[in-house]
């Protein structure tokens, strides 16, 4: 099936947006809804993957401070290359925005799929919403 990787705007796809971080982030993997909904949605820049039925599948944000996150892809998605295309989609916003340099806060397991999307992991471990993250960076 044909993936589509598109921008989108918070006050327009709130929905779908938040859709999918509640089923990943809240229902899976138990994160609070008040540290999942910070506020700081409106502020950033979403990226959405669609089917080509215009169904979501995943989704990811960049802050205009360089950060990226809220990368979550739905259960039947992940493993066939959806997180890279949301996160290509985002890192060439930051590009194109001019950041020199984009972060983000990867939960541990998720550690080699970021380093195979140019990251570098820096520091110690630490907890978010009872989750094991490290902090990575990548050089634009």
């Amino acid at each position: 099936m044909t993936l589509i990787v598109r921008l989108a705007h918070w006050s327009e796809d709130e929905a779908a947006i938040r859709h999918v971080r509640e089923v990943v982030f809240i229902e899976e993997q138990a994160v609070a809804p008040d540290l999942e909904w910070d506020g700081l949605d409106a502020e950033c820049v979403h990226a959405l993957a669609e089917t080509e039925n215009r169904d979501v599948v995943g989704t990811g944000r960049l802050h205009p401070g360089g950060k990226i996150g809220r990368m979550a892809v739905l259960r039947p998605w992940r493993q066939q290359g959806v997180g890279a295309a949301i996160l290509a989609a985002l890192v060439a916003q930051a590009q194109q925005r001019g950041h020199p340099e984009v972060y983000l806060h990867a939960q541990t397991r998720a550690l080699a799929f970021y380093e195979r999307q140019g990251f570098v992991a820096e520091g110690d471990e630490f907890d978010e919403a009872g989750i094991p993250h490290r902090l990575m960076r990548r050089i634009l």
